[in-house]
Protein backbone atom coordinates (compact mmCIF):
# COMPACT_ATOMS: atom_id res chain seq x y z
CA UNK A 1 0.00 0.00 0.00
CA UNK A 2 1.26 3.57 -0.57
CA UNK A 3 0.84 6.54 1.44
CA UNK A 4 -1.59 8.91 1.66
CA UNK A 5 -1.86 11.15 -1.94
CA UNK A 6 -1.89 10.78 -5.77
CA UNK A 7 1.67 9.25 -5.98
CA UNK A 8 3.19 7.03 -8.58
CA UNK A 9 2.67 3.64 -7.63
CA UNK A 10 5.93 2.32 -6.73
CA UNK A 11 7.22 -0.27 -9.03
CA UNK A 12 11.11 -0.35 -8.54
CA UNK A 13 13.15 -3.12 -9.11
CA UNK A 14 15.85 -4.11 -6.43
CA UNK A 15 18.08 -6.87 -8.44
CA UNK A 16 20.38 -4.39 -9.81
CA UNK A 17 23.03 -4.06 -6.65
CA UNK A 18 26.69 -2.14 -6.95
CA UNK A 19 26.00 -1.91 -11.27
CA UNK A 20 25.55 -5.33 -12.39
CA UNK A 21 25.60 -8.83 -10.39
CA UNK A 22 27.17 -11.75 -11.86
CA UNK A 23 26.80 -14.87 -9.83
CA UNK A 24 28.83 -13.94 -6.36
CA UNK A 25 30.63 -11.66 -7.89
CA UNK A 26 29.51 -8.07 -7.47
CA UNK A 27 30.91 -4.81 -9.08
CA UNK A 28 31.23 -6.48 -12.46
CA UNK A 29 30.43 -3.30 -14.25
CA UNK A 30 32.33 -0.83 -12.34
CA UNK A 31 34.61 0.78 -13.91
CA UNK A 32 38.23 1.59 -11.98
CA UNK A 33 40.58 4.90 -12.16
CA UNK A 34 43.48 3.19 -11.04
CA UNK A 35 45.86 4.71 -14.18
CA UNK A 36 44.86 8.36 -13.24
CA UNK A 37 48.44 8.90 -12.30
CA UNK A 38 49.80 6.90 -15.37
CA UNK A 39 47.72 8.69 -18.04
CA UNK A 40 48.62 11.96 -15.98
CA UNK A 41 52.51 11.10 -16.95
CA UNK A 42 51.41 10.14 -20.80
CA UNK A 43 50.10 13.36 -21.29
CA UNK A 44 52.78 14.86 -19.99
CA UNK A 45 55.54 12.60 -21.92
CA UNK A 46 52.67 12.78 -25.44
CA UNK A 47 53.47 16.73 -24.87
CA UNK A 48 56.60 17.07 -24.66
CA UNK A 49 57.35 14.75 -27.34
CA UNK A 50 55.16 17.08 -29.57
CA UNK A 51 56.79 20.18 -28.62
CA UNK A 52 60.48 18.20 -29.53
CA UNK A 53 59.00 17.30 -32.47
CA UNK A 54 57.46 20.93 -33.77
CA UNK A 55 60.78 22.93 -32.44
CA UNK A 56 61.77 25.45 -32.96
CA UNK A 57 58.02 26.62 -34.20
CA UNK A 58 55.29 27.09 -31.52
CA UNK A 59 53.68 24.34 -29.85
CA UNK A 60 49.96 25.75 -30.18
CA UNK A 61 50.37 25.46 -33.69
CA UNK A 62 48.63 28.67 -36.18
CA UNK A 63 48.51 32.35 -34.99
CA UNK A 64 44.45 32.42 -35.30
CA UNK A 65 42.35 35.67 -34.47
CA UNK A 66 40.74 36.37 -32.02
CA UNK A 67 36.68 36.48 -32.91
CA UNK A 68 33.39 36.99 -31.17
CA UNK A 69 31.51 33.73 -30.64
CA UNK A 70 27.89 33.55 -32.29
CA UNK A 71 23.95 34.14 -30.73
CA UNK A 72 23.39 36.20 -28.65
CA UNK A 73 24.58 33.79 -25.04
CA UNK A 74 27.91 34.08 -25.70
CA UNK A 75 28.98 37.06 -28.11
CA UNK A 76 29.80 39.06 -25.30
CA UNK A 77 32.95 36.69 -24.82
CA UNK A 78 36.15 36.47 -26.47
CA UNK A 79 37.77 33.29 -28.22
CA UNK A 80 40.15 31.78 -30.98
CA UNK A 81 38.36 31.70 -34.23
CA UNK A 82 39.66 29.64 -37.65
CA UNK A 83 41.87 32.73 -39.54
CA UNK A 84 42.52 35.74 -40.38
CA UNK A 85 40.25 37.29 -43.11
CA UNK A 86 41.92 38.72 -45.93
CA UNK A 87 41.30 42.16 -45.44
CA UNK A 88 43.41 41.98 -41.99
CA UNK A 89 46.14 40.10 -43.84
CA UNK A 90 46.22 43.02 -46.23
CA UNK A 91 45.86 45.54 -43.62
CA UNK A 92 48.61 43.70 -41.81
CA UNK A 93 50.53 43.60 -45.28
CA UNK A 94 50.84 39.69 -45.61
CA UNK A 95 50.06 37.80 -48.51
CA UNK A 96 47.87 35.43 -48.32
CA UNK A 97 49.84 33.08 -50.07
CA UNK A 98 52.73 33.81 -47.54
CA UNK A 99 51.04 33.24 -44.23
CA UNK A 100 50.40 29.84 -44.08
CA UNK A 101 53.97 29.49 -44.44
CA UNK A 102 54.78 31.49 -41.67
CA UNK A 103 52.37 30.26 -39.58
CA UNK A 104 49.36 32.09 -39.98
CA UNK A 105 45.96 30.74 -40.25
CA UNK A 106 43.80 31.51 -43.34
CA UNK A 107 40.36 31.82 -43.53
CA UNK A 108 39.02 33.38 -46.38
CA UNK A 109 35.11 32.65 -45.64
CA UNK A 110 35.21 34.69 -42.24
CA UNK A 111 34.31 38.46 -42.60
CA UNK A 112 34.66 41.91 -40.61
CA UNK A 113 31.29 43.06 -39.72
CA UNK A 114 33.43 46.12 -37.34
CA UNK A 115 36.33 48.73 -37.09
CA UNK A 116 37.44 47.54 -33.95
CA UNK A 117 37.51 43.73 -34.47
CA UNK A 118 39.42 44.40 -37.39
CA UNK A 119 42.08 46.77 -35.80
CA UNK A 120 42.51 44.33 -32.95
CA UNK A 121 43.69 41.72 -35.64
CA UNK A 122 45.72 43.48 -37.32
CA UNK A 123 47.46 44.37 -34.04
CA UNK A 124 47.93 40.84 -33.61
CA UNK A 125 49.41 40.08 -36.73
CA UNK A 126 51.88 42.94 -36.44
CA UNK A 127 52.78 41.86 -33.06
CA UNK A 128 53.08 38.31 -34.17
CA UNK A 129 55.94 39.90 -36.90
CA UNK A 130 57.58 41.96 -35.12
CA UNK A 131 58.45 38.49 -33.00
CA UNK A 132 58.69 36.27 -35.84
CA UNK A 133 62.02 34.43 -36.64
CA UNK A 134 62.45 32.75 -40.11
CA UNK A 135 64.82 30.12 -40.23
CA UNK A 136 66.17 29.29 -43.84
CA UNK A 137 64.63 25.96 -45.37
CA UNK A 138 68.74 25.03 -46.41
CA UNK A 139 71.92 25.23 -44.62
CA UNK A 140 74.52 27.48 -46.81
CA UNK A 141 74.36 30.44 -48.57
CA UNK A 142 72.11 29.43 -51.00
CA UNK A 143 69.36 28.56 -48.73
CA UNK A 144 68.76 31.32 -47.25
CA UNK A 145 66.01 33.70 -48.89
CA UNK A 146 65.02 37.11 -48.91
CA UNK A 147 63.28 37.66 -45.46
CA UNK A 148 64.77 35.38 -44.03
CA UNK A 149 65.90 35.84 -40.30
CA UNK A 150 69.85 36.66 -39.96
CA UNK A 151 72.08 33.32 -38.39
CA UNK A 152 73.57 36.06 -35.62
CA UNK A 153 70.08 35.84 -34.37
CA UNK A 154 69.09 32.56 -34.64
CA UNK A 155 71.21 31.17 -31.70
CA UNK A 156 69.35 29.83 -28.62
CA UNK A 157 65.60 30.49 -29.69
CA UNK A 158 63.77 29.77 -27.07
CA UNK A 159 60.26 27.91 -28.02
CA UNK A 160 56.78 29.08 -27.58
CA UNK A 161 55.23 26.44 -25.38
CA UNK A 162 51.91 28.74 -24.94
CA UNK A 163 48.74 26.92 -25.15
CA UNK A 164 47.76 30.43 -27.55
CA UNK A 165 50.72 31.44 -29.41
CA UNK A 166 49.74 35.49 -28.01
CA UNK A 167 47.50 35.27 -25.30
CA UNK A 168 43.86 36.27 -25.84
CA UNK A 169 43.36 39.94 -23.67
CA UNK A 170 39.84 38.77 -21.98
CA UNK A 171 38.12 42.33 -20.42
CA UNK A 172 37.01 41.91 -17.18
CA UNK A 173 33.41 42.54 -17.39
CA UNK A 174 32.78 43.73 -13.78
CA UNK A 175 31.83 47.08 -13.27
CA UNK A 176 32.11 48.79 -9.39
CA UNK A 177 29.21 50.31 -7.75
CA UNK A 178 28.80 54.10 -8.20
CA UNK A 179 26.09 56.60 -7.69
CA UNK A 180 23.89 57.64 -9.91
CA UNK A 181 24.74 60.67 -11.46
CA UNK A 182 21.99 63.96 -12.31
CA UNK A 183 22.17 63.57 -15.51
CA UNK A 184 21.36 59.84 -15.60
CA UNK A 185 18.30 59.87 -13.27
CA UNK A 186 16.71 62.76 -15.94
CA UNK A 187 17.50 60.22 -18.68
CA UNK A 188 15.24 57.77 -19.93
CA UNK A 189 15.98 54.77 -21.92
CA UNK A 190 12.56 54.35 -23.29
CA UNK A 191 12.20 57.96 -24.71
CA UNK A 192 15.58 57.92 -26.54
CA UNK A 193 14.96 54.27 -27.98
CA UNK A 194 11.18 55.55 -29.15
CA UNK A 195 12.69 58.72 -30.49
CA UNK A 196 15.38 56.63 -32.17
CA UNK A 197 12.51 54.37 -33.99
CA UNK A 198 10.54 57.51 -34.89
CA UNK A 199 12.80 59.00 -36.62
CA UNK A 200 13.88 55.64 -38.37
CA UNK A 201 10.12 55.01 -39.23
CA UNK A 202 9.65 58.56 -40.62
CA UNK A 203 13.12 59.43 -42.35
CA UNK A 204 11.76 58.61 -45.94
CA UNK A 205 9.19 60.72 -45.68
CA UNK A 206 11.44 63.93 -44.14
CA UNK A 207 13.67 63.42 -47.22
CA UNK A 208 10.68 63.34 -49.91
CA UNK A 209 9.50 66.41 -48.04
CA UNK A 210 12.58 68.18 -47.83
CA UNK A 211 13.71 67.61 -51.81
CA UNK A 212 9.93 68.87 -52.67
CA UNK A 213 10.49 71.88 -50.58
CA UNK A 214 13.89 72.41 -52.23
CA UNK A 215 12.41 71.77 -55.93
CA UNK A 216 9.56 74.53 -54.97
CA UNK A 217 11.55 77.03 -53.64
CA UNK A 218 14.47 76.27 -57.16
Amino acid sequence: MTGAGNHVIPNVHFRKVNGMTKGGHYRAMFRTWFDQAARKKRRSQNRKAKAARLAPRPVAGLLRPVVHPPTQRYNMKLRLGKGFTLEELREAKISPKLAPTIGIAVDHRRRNKCAESLAVNVNRLKLYKSKLLIFPNKSGKKGVKKGDTPKSELTNVAQNTFKEIIPVERPTLRVKARAISAEEKEASAYKTLKKARTNLKYDGAKRKKAEEAKSKDA
